[in-house]
């Protein structure tokens, strides 16, 4: 595994998703947002579209439903949503207002980067925190769901507020660590960790294959 200081950043994307590792070369925190964000997909594709699948089946079939697929799509969703921001920091998928960044110097817009990347980092510490408070009222009254499977409400809620910790860990480690490569001067580095997303960058995370021109033309 890459040294998450190590001048020069994180190899491009086009190297990192090489080989046929299904984890890429990246740093510990990286990959279990990664691996964060592969449960939260599992979730939406088992929680959430086979419960939904096997209900509309079976009350077509049976003239009535024997699972509460809503009740469960709707744990699933949020465990989804929680389990999947973090990644949205390390991918730097989120949306960006970012048209006039290319219209400013470049000292500019680090430091736009910078205060953006902080300011995502104090909600995303605002709702871990407000999140857990909601946590915690459910173990102390032992609250359970109003409906006949009387799921105990920290269940679901204790794993959306993983999530929820992660993301915001996430993102106060993001920013800090291109902080310590900007004071390095490491300008590839900072870019790679929170620098707004380049076009082909877009198309790399896409996954479509680009040819580069070498010496005169592509191959």
């Amino acid at each position: 595994m890459s040294d998450p200081l190590r001048p020069g950043g994180p190899p491009p994307p086009s190297a990192r998703t090489s080989g046929s590792s299904l984890l890429p070369d990246e740093p510990l925190p990286q990959r279990i947002s990664r691996i964060f964000a592969w449960i939260a997909g599992a979730f939406i594709l088992f929680g959430c579209g086979f419960l939904i699948s096997l209900d509309v089946v079976t009350r077509t079939i049976l003239r009535r439903g024997v699972i509460e697929s809503f009740e469960l799509s709707g744990y699933a969703l949020a465990a989804a949503v929680g389990l999947g921001l973090a990644f949205t920091v390390t991918s730097k998928a989120n949306i960006r207002v970012d048209i006039a960044l290319d219209l400013v110097p470049r000292p500019v817009r680090r430091a736009c980067d910078l205060l953006a990347s902080f300011s995502l980092a104090v909600i995303a510490l605002a709702l871990a925190w407000y999140c857990w408070g909601t946590v915690s009222q459910s173990i102390a009254m032992n609250a359970k769901s109003v409906s006949t499977m009387q799921v105990p409400m920290v269940l679901p809620q204790g794993i959306w507020w993983v999530g929820l910790f992660w993301f915001a860990a996430m993102a106060v480690i993001v920013p800090i660590q291109a902080a310590i490569r900007l004071a390095r001067g490491d300008v590839a580095g900072f870019d790679a960790r929170i620098g707004s997303l380049r076009v082909d960058e877009e198309i790399e995370q896409a996954g479509v294959a680009t040819t580069v021109a070498v010496e005169g033309g592509p191959p």
